[in-house]
C-alpha cells in the first residue's frame, strides 16, 4: 500500500509516522508513506498557500492552485483509489472505513488547515472527506496520522498475531472484553475465575458476554448504529 499525504506542515507528521507498527510496516514494505510539502507547488516567491476568503469572511482559506498542482502530480504517476480531505464537517472514521481502506493500493490525504479549504477542490478533487470527531484541530495532520494508524496496523504481516487486530473493539461493533495479565492478584484484586480456568470454548463464551455488557453500559449507539 502507498499513502500520500499533502500538508503545510511535514513536520509535524515526522515522529508520528515514523516509530512503533508504522515504522516496522514501512521497514518490512508492507506500506509505503510520502509526505509533501504543499508549498513546493507554489509559484510565488513567498510560498504562498492561503488567501483572503471572497465575502469578507474571517480567517484564512487554502488556494486551489496549490492543491490541484500537487494532487496532479501524483496522479501522472499512479492511480488512486480515493483522494480524502480531513475535515470536521466529513464523515465519521469508524472502523468500518478504516477496514476499507486497508484494502486499497493508493490512496492521497489532503490534510485541511487555517479556515478550511476552497470549495472547489471538495467539489472537483476530493472523493472523500472523513472527520475524526466533532470538534475543530488546528489542521489536519493529526487526523491524517491518525487515520494511517487505523489503516497499516490492519494491513497483512504488520502485526504478527493478526487475529489481534480482528478481535479489536468496534471490529464487530462491539467494544471489546476486559483483559488481565499476570498477576493473577495483586492487592486482593483477583483475575476472573474463568480466564484462569483453561476452557477455552467457556472463555469464548465469557468474553462475547462482557463485550456485549460493556457495549450496552458505554457504548449503547453502537446497538443503533447497527
Amino acid at each position: 500500500m502507498r499513502i500520500d499525504i499533502i500538508t503545510v506542515l511535514p513536520e509535524l507528521l515526522e515522529s508520528p509516522l515514523n516509530h512503533s507498527i508504522i515504522k516496522r510496516a514501512k521497514q518490512k514494505k508492507h506500506v509505503e508513506i510520502f509526505i509533501h510539502n504543499l508549498r513546493d507547488y507554489t509559484t510565488d516567491k513567498h510560498k504562498t498557500v492561503d488567501d483572503y476568503p471572497f465575502g469578507g469572511e474571517a480567517g484564512m482559506v487554502m488556494m486551489i492552485e496549490p492543491i490541484d498542482k500537487a494532487i496532479a502530480k501524483l496522479k501522472t504517476e499512479r492511480e488512486y483509489d480515493e483522494v480524502i480531505y480531513t475535515s470536521p464537517d466529513g464523515e465519521p472514521f469508524i472502523q468500518k472505513e478504516a477496514n476499507k481502506l486497508a484494502t486499497y493500493n493508493n490512496i492521497i490525504i489532503l490534510c485541511g488547515h487555517y479556515k478550511g479549504i476552497d470549495q472547489r477542490v471538495r467539489d472537483h478533487l476530493i472523493t472523500k472527506e472523513i472527520s475524526i470527531g466533532d470538534y475543530v484541530l488546528t489542521g489536519g495532520e493529526l487526523a491524517a496520522a491518525i487515520i494511517v494508524d487505523s489503516v497499516v496496523r490492519l494491513l497483512p504481516g504488520v502485526i504478527s498475531d493478526e487475529t489481534s487486530a480482528l478481535t479489536d473493539s468496534f471490529q464487530d461493533n462491539l467494544l471489546s472484553a476486559p483483559v488481565y495479565t499476570r498477576p493473577a492478584e495483586y492487592k486482593g484484586w483477583k483475575v476472573p475465575d474463568i480466564l484462569l480456568s483453561g476452557n477455552f470454548k467457556e472463555i469464548d463464551k465469557w468474553k462475547e458476554q462482557q463485550s456485549i455488557e460493556r457495549t450496552k453500559k458505554l457504548r449503547p449507539n453502537l446497538f443503533e448504529d447497527e
